[in-house]
């Protein structure tokens, strides 16, 4: 059964682009739960531009509260500074279910890419351990095509697929987008990997994705979820994609 876990990360922004609490990204996670979504995405970055580090703390209880899974995304190597404590040290802050490790810059506007795992190996292997030791699953952000057997080696649960260029493909209409995610879907449970799948996802390409990569474990999904959501409202938004997932 593929999940969906709802990233909040724009409730966050628009809050942010007036100060204050409103939009409130606690009551908007509750109301994404109460409709049903089976857990939580943040991804808290170094500059604090939408999701802060109380936002990950408070996001974490309610997930407790729920039962649910809580997915923290981030950068590793992206050093400690003023209110932003790292990575790790937010990890065991909040003790997500799952920690999903991302390859992005400060200057990037989105993650655009998953990582080179045969280049990035030796760096990440130590943080794969260090998160998994404080009990959370850890999933890695993969491009199609990427190395699988590396990925594993890395000592990683899961990966996620990076499905950017998928939506893009899907979107111009370009026959059957998914081939490539689905022979690396293939290659990474045979290499002992649980599949994840997220950005740029929608209820337009969702189900051709999952019906062309089967299996896929869990969708993380944000920008899309909210934009529509502005129309029809979380709670109805939610339950359609419930109904995408052969769940509602």
């Amino acid at each position: 059964m593929t999940r969906l876990s709802v990233n909040v990360n724009k409730i966050a922004v628009l809050r942010n682009s007036r100060g204050g609490r409103d939009p409130d990204v606690v009551a908007a996670a509750r109301a994404c739960l109460d409709a049903g979504a089976h857990g939580i995405t943040v991804h808290p970055r170094p500059d604090a531009r939408h999701i802060r580090g109380d936002d990950v703390l408070a996001l974490a209880a309610l997930t407790r509260e729920y039962g649910v899974e809580f997915n923290l995304e981030g950068n590793p190597f992206a050093p400690p500074r003023e209110g932003y404590p790292g990575f790790h040290a937010l990890c065991a802050q909040a003790q997500p279910a799952q920690a999903t490790l991302v390859p992005d810059g400060d200057a990037q506007l989105t993650s655009d890419h998953g990582f080179d795992f045969e280049r990035d190996a030796d760096a990440l292997r130590p943080h794969v351990a260090a998160l998994k030791s404080l009990g959370c699953r850890v999933s890695v952000f993969a491009d199609a095509g990427a190395a699988m057997a590396a990925a594993a080696a890395v000592g990683a649960d899961r990966i996620e697929l990076y499905t950017g260029p998928y939506a893009a493909a899907f979107a111009a209409g370009a026959p059957e987008p998914s081939l490539a995610y689905a022979e690396t879907a293939r290659r990474a449970r045979a290499a002992g990997l649980g599949v994840n799948a997220g950005h740029d996802l929608d209820q337009a390409n969702l189900g051709a994705f999952l019906a062309g990569v089967p299996d896929v474990l869990e969708v993380s999904i944000g920008h899309a979820l909210i934009s529509e959501a502005l129309y029809e409202g979380l709670a109805a938004t939610i339950r359609r994609y419930l109904a995408v997932l052969g769940q509602g």
